[in-house]
């Protein structure tokens, strides 16, 4: 069902971002093929051959908004770029700042370089033979909302990847921990011990029953926080139930019990969330460890006071089996 979301939600992302840039297209908010007014302020020689300059492009905020249609971002328009005139052909290089319009910003994103706005000089007036205006013609900027959900998504798939390979080290060491108590006939004495508490919670389940042993790990993986780890004994753990379930596609009160103290997330040592902040460079990665402790806590008492409370209600009890949902 999930992937379904997902997917719905790709297709919607698509959609939107094609209605955008048809739109765009139509509207040319960018102002494709159309050449703006400057001035320019370079104050920094970068060769000898008097080539290439660094300084300032500069537009009155009315012309700006002007050209652009939009409002006005101030009485003038400053922004750092590179110049290179060459033979009486210009080409100019822009390097959104702090300071620079999101228009121009927006368009920096989907140019050609990537965070950089090119775009080509032409009626270049020169003084002293250096460059003092003319008209700058920006590359043709398309397709921006397709380009921006298309690197989103490599850049979500590279986060990705990243916090999985951080997970790996934790996650192998508490699963192998788990193996090994689980071979070693730990997972027994566990069930054992946890005896008089399953069988208050789960009074419907006969004490020996492989459901206890699959619900005790299912839970004692949760309670590590290694919800991977936890989701093949939880499956197994229903399984069981199911084999004991007098009335089949009926969840039991056991079952739902189960269930609350699975998805309410008990957990004493939160391994995957504390693996995730450490993968993406938290400074303290464990200062979790307290407040998912106290909140999952609540979370539990409140889900078996309402799953008890509701097991005793005549609409929640259906025929054919004592203690059923």
């Amino acid at each position: 069902m999930l992937n379904y979301v997902w997917i719905s939600m790709i297709a919607i992302a698509i959609v939107v971002g094609v209605g955008k840039d048809v739109s765009d297209e139509i509207a040319n908010p960018y102002r494709n093929g159309r050449a703006l007014e400057v001035r320019l302020d370079l104050r920094r020689q970068l060769d000898d051959e008097r080539t290439r300059w660094e300084g300032d492009l500069v537009v009155g905020g009315e012309i700006f908004g002007t050209f652009y249609g939009v409002t006005a971002p101030g009485p003038v328009v400053r922004q750092s770029v590179q110049v290179t005139v060459r033979e009486g052909k210009g080409t100019l290089l822009l390097t959104p700042g702090e300071t620079t319009s999101g228009l121009w910003k927006t368009m920096a994103a989907s140019g050609t370089i990537k965070g950089k706005l090119s775009g080509t000089l032409t009626n270049i007036q020169v003084v002293d033979g250096i460059p003092t205006g003319g008209s700058v013609e920006f590359e043709s900027i398309r397709f921006v909302k397709l380009r921006a959900i298309t690197q989103a998504a490599l850049d979500f798939a590279n986060t990705a990847v990243d916090i999985s390979l951080g997970l790996i080290g934790i996650m192998a060491l508490w699963l192998g921990l788990i193996k090994v108590a689980e071979e070693a006939g730990l997972v027994a004495l566990l069930t054992r011990a946890l005896r008089p508490l399953t069988r208050r919670l789960f009074p419907d389940v006969p004490h020996d029953h492989p459901a206890v042993g699959a619900m005790i790990m299912n839970i004692a993986a949760n309670m590590l926080g290694l919800n991977n780890a936890a989701t093949p004994m939880g499956l197994k753990a229903m399984e069981e139930l199911n084999k004991i379930n007098p009335k089949i596609g009926t969840a039991t009160n056991a079952m739902c019990t189960f269930l609350v103290i699975n998805t309410s997330g008990l957990t004493l040592i939160p391994a995957t969330a504390i693996a995730v902040r450490a993968a993406a460079g938290s400074a303290n990665p464990g200062i979790i460890i307290g407040t998912s402790i106290i909140g999952a806590g609540c979370a539990t008492v409140a889900g078996l006071i309402a799953v008890k409370l509701l097991q005793r209600l005549p609409m929640y009890r259906v025929e054919g089996g004592k203690g059923h949902d």
